[in-house]
């Protein structure tokens, strides 16, 4: 399943990417800091939602309360919750 995921307070706009049974894999920015973004979304490629809300999540950026690392947490617990609510449903 794709999912598409609209930043808060952050150079970047949006993080697109799949999720595959808590599996992450694809993950694109959009907008932010071309480099490092390009290198978290190879690092983290293939890991679980988990793994990467663990290591990422509360990461922050200058002055601003969170970063693209952490809205990146945010939003794979989101899809990772989205994908186990909608198993329960179909089962």
């Amino acid at each position: 399943m794709q999912y598409r995921y609209r930043t808060k307070m952050t150079c970047s706009r949006e993080i697109l990417f799949d999720i595959q049974d808590g599996v992450i894999s694809n993950v694109q920015f959009i907008g932010g800091c071309n480099g490092n973004l390009k290198a978290i979304s190879k690092l983290i490629d293939g890991w679980t939602a988990e793994q990467i809300a663990a290591k990422l999540r509360g990461n922050l950026c200058n002055n601003r309360s969170t970063s693209c690392a952490d809205q990146l947490a945010v939003a794979v617990t989101e899809a990772a919750e989205a994908e186990r609510s909608a198993k329960g449903a179909a089962e």
